[in-house]
């Protein structure tokens, strides 16, 4: 259902170009955040990932009407599995103790672990 970003013969490594595209989406939003805030930037990018990922979810899918719960329950569980990832990072990095028990990634609809982007 999703395109895949890992290089054959590598599972479990993202393409570096990858993270040169997040990085570059990531610059923006720093830039936007200094004259319009954390809040108002946070919620334009879930916004503006949100209507990308519906385009180009009806870009490359031919069966919609059979799978739109799929790549719902898809997409909402891998971004709460990022999600999950990197606040455990964050915290960790900054020394903020979450007070919670080390969960284990989320999965999806099949049990299996999220795989990367």
């Amino acid at each position: 259902m999703t395109d895949s970003f890992q290089p054959a013969g590598q599972p479990n490594q993202l393409d570096p170009e990858f993270f040169v595209c997040s990085n570059t989406y990531l610059n923006i939003a720093n830039q936007q955040a200094r004259q319009q805030g954390l809040r108002r930037v946070s919620g334009a990018i879930l916004y503006a990932a949100a209507r990308y990922n519906v385009h180009a979810y009806l870009g490359f899918e031919t069966d919609v009407k059979g799978t739109s719960a799929d790549f719902l329950d898809y997409m909402t569980g891998l971004y709460r599995n990022m999600l999950e990832e990197h606040l455990a990072s964050f915290a960790n990095e900054r020394g903020i103790d979450l007070g919670l028990a080390a969960a284990e990634p989320s999965a999806n609809a099949s049990g299996e672990p999220m795989p990367p982007v």
